[in-house]
């Protein structure tokens, strides 16, 4: 497969009073078109900052990246951002959130449009909810369907799940694995959960503590659905753990 993400040699510092504070101290990895990767690192280690330069909300110092070949200045249609932090409109119900990015007239009937992602994420009969009207967990549905409903290539995701409780964090994981079985879609995880990285990834990456480089890769050969419980899963776990220092 092509590689529909190519990093090279990426460093980032800031600046804080006179001092540089190293960040991320020299990262290139890449991603093939429709592969799942997952990127787990200490907390603190530059995952985040790692994750805007490649989603093109950040400047490297140095290094470049690609997207189809084509070096990523800003941020660009191709992909979108879920993260942690909330992106619903309280003011708009869940069509008009999920209408809110459909710019221009290409994509037909955006009500139904609407609906039809609103439908795939589980939300069908809450269309004209307000979020101050729905659960933790169907809030981030409206999230996930709005980032799908535009049809990205890629899906730039930030931890999406870590404010969400441990039994509805398992049900938003098949939820998105199911949406993945019918769009693909290529995805690059952020996450401090490893059995999350392992439910999910093809392949996961461990970073080092900052100034963050990559430590160690892990392919994820095992077919969905998944049981973490599996012996093959679980040797996998022990040595991403044992790379993090635990």
């Amino acid at each position: 497969m092509a590689d529909k993400i190519a990093v090279n040699g990426v460093k980032k510092s800031f600046v804080s009073g006179k001092q540089s504070l190293p960040v991320v101290g020299g990262v290139s990895l890449s991603v093939a078109d429709g592969e799942f990767v997952a990127i787990v690192g200490p907390s603190g280690c530059g995952k985040s900052t790692l994750m805007k330069i490649v989603s093109g909300f950040e400047r490297a110092d140095q290094g470049e990246v690609l997207i189809d070949g084509v070096p990523l200045l800003r941020p660009n249609a191709k992909g979108i951002v879920i993260s942690q932090h909330g992106s619903v409109f309280p003011w708009l119900t869940v069509q008009e959130n999920l209408m809110f990015g459909l710019n221009g007239d290409g994509h037909g009937d955006k009500a139904a449009l609407a609906d039809h992602y609103a439908a795939m994420v589980g939300l069908k009969g809450f269309e004209n909810s307000y979020p101050r009207e729905l659960s933790g967990g169907m809030l981030k549905r409206v999230e996930i369907a709005r980032a799908l409903v535009v049809k990205p290539e890629i899906l730039y995701m930030d931890e999406p799940f870590s404010a969400l409780d441990a039994l509805m964090n398992l049900r938003m994981r098949t939820e998105l694995l199911r949406i993945l079985q019918e769009e693909r879609h290529t995805v690059l995880l952020i996450t401090h959960d490893v059995e999350e990285a392992l439910y999910l990834a093809d392949r996961i990456i461990v970073l080092s503590p900052r100034p963050t480089v990559i430590q160690a890769s892990f392919a994820v050969p095992q077919p969905h659905p998944r049981k973490l419980s599996s012996p093959e899963l679980q040797v996998l776990k022990d040595a991403i753990l044992a790379e993090l220092g635990l």
